[in-house]
């Protein structure tokens, strides 16, 4: 999210767990097109994931500190010593973006189980992220790891109940990441479309 007015409403009727902010030049929804107030953002009562896509450590270190982050969700080809040396000098969690196709090779990322707070699988795309797309969650049914994970990537209002019988054959699944298909513009949350879906999320929760 980027536009204060639409951070404060959707707060205010949805609670969210978390949000994100994008620092990834390329995108049309990066935070820093324009001029950021950053007490405004070190002031917010919710957890802060900056999203980031091959970051130099210095980069990073200085945004988590600018906008009070509490994750950083990893994007691009980061490795795992590059996610150990972030943790050694920062107390971060750090989330960890698989990009799926039309397979997963689990043993790939078996290295990053170790050292990552969250998985988030995203479907593959040449933008890293933000195609509106899904990819076959089905895939997903041979989780091999405890870590719990986010599941992004074309997901909509279409999308609950799906979500909801994923959810009960992987228990490891514990939340769903909104963006595109809740948009009015990048950057810019329809709140009543967020509402409605994470209203009926909660209630098959419950």
């Amino acid at each position: 999210m980027r536009e204060q007015e639409n951070i404060l409403q959707l707060m205010e009727s949805t609670s969210p767990d978390l949000m994100g902010l994008i620092f990834y030049g390329e995108s049309s929804r990066f935070v820093e097109k324009e001029k950021v107030d950053l007490d405004f953002y070190k002031r917010l009562q919710i957890s802060k994931v900056g999203i980031f896509v091959n970051s130099d450590l210095d980069y990073l270190l200085k945004k988590i500190n600018d906008f009070g982050l509490d994750y950083v969700q990893l994007h691009g080809d980061e490795t795992v010593e590059f996610i150990n040396n972030l943790k050694a000098v920062s107390p971060i969690k750090v989330i960890k973006v698989l990009r799926v196709g039309t397979a997963i090779d689990w043993e790939e990322f078996q290295p990053f189980d170790e050292v990552v707070d969250l998985f988030l699988f995203d479907t593959q795309t040449q933008k890293f992220g933000g195609s509106g797309k899904q990819f076959d969650w089905s895939v997903l049914e041979k989780y091999p790891f405890q870590k719990g994970f986010l599941l992004s990537g074309g997901v909509d209002e279409e999308s609950i109940e799906t979500l909801h019988a994923l959810a009960v054959k992987i228990p490891q699944l514990l939340g769903v990441d909104i963006n595109s298909k809740f948009e009015i513009q990048p950057g810019l949350k329809d709140i009543v479309k967020v509402q409605g879906f994470v209203k009926k999320m909660r209630n098959k929760v419950d």
